[in-house]
């Protein structure tokens, strides 16, 4: 059988998998909730690397182009300035 990631040997993936099917649901959503932290706070460290110029603002509205896409992030937000 094809393991699901590429770089798990298939014996690690089977226990992993045994595990994620025993957990208690309650612990799987605090994983999930843990996981999208991690990567709003990934995402928000990439942003003030490539615009360290950028007020608070715009970086949320910077994250929330790369969370929602560009065109649901225009309904909710202000529109970003021209870049130069």
């Amino acid at each position: 059988m094809a393991t699901l990631s590429a770089d798990t040997l298939p014996h690690i993936e089977n226990v992993q998998i045994e595990g994620l099917q025993q957990m208690l649901s309650w612990r799987k959503m605090a994983l999930v909730s843990e996981m999208s932290q991690t990567v709003r706070t990934l995402a928000l460290a990439g942003l003030r690397q490539r615009h360290s110029n950028d007020t608070p603002a715009q970086r949320r509205r910077r994250l929330a182009d790369l969370l929602l896409g560009t065109e649901l992030a225009a309904r909710v937000y202000v529109p970003l300035p021209e870049e130069g």
